[in-house]
């Protein structure tokens, strides 16, 4: 008999099972632009994601689910730490678990290759995000004034991945 792997799961984790990750390719672009343009007031421009696909330093995974592409991120790794630079959801498909899925990657593939650590600036009106992220160990740790277009302030926040295998 199969196993059930939805039994004794939260339904934000039977979602996240459905789900897959794979890197980021071209026709991707269009589907990442819709979540970045209804996700942020100030959304990335389609070459900042093609340059980054020529950044040898750069990740950048799509999350999808029957062959949709809902949820993207993009994350520097350079010499022992992570900087996570855009994570978003479609809004269809957030508070799902699909955010955490997307964090979790990013950080467990960081520590695989020698991260100590992480970090990313949020806007400070983004409570959801920052709850996010303080679930999975970010702190706040410093403000940068004005650091968005609009004017608005970001929380740095950073964790230590020492832990995070064991999290």
């Amino acid at each position: 008999m199969p196993e059930d792997k939805g039994v004794g799961l939260s339904y934000e984790d039977r979602a996240a099972l459905e789900v897959s990750l794979r890197p980021f390719v071209v026709s991707d672009l269009l589907a990442v632009l819709e979540i970045e343009n209804v996700s942020f007031p100030s959304p990335w421009k389609p070459e900042y994601f093609l340059n980054e696909m020529n950044n040898p330093y750069a990740r950048l995974v799509v999350a999808e689910r029957a062959g949709q592409v809902i949820g993207y991120f993009c994350c520097w790794l350079v010499a022992d730490e992570v900087h996570i630079l855009d994570v978003a959801v479609h809004p269809d498909h957030r508070r799902c678990g699909i955010g955490r899925l997307l964090l979790q990657d990013i950080l467990a593939e960081a520590c695989q290759n020698g991260a100590y650590s992480a970090s990313l600036e949020v806007r400070v009106s983004n409570q959801p995000a920052i709850a996010l992220y303080q679930t999975l160990g970010f702190q706040r740790v410093a403000m940068r004034r004005r650091y968005y277009e609009n004017g608005e302030d970001a929380f740095l926040m950073v964790r230590s991945l020492s832990d995070f295998a064991s999290s």
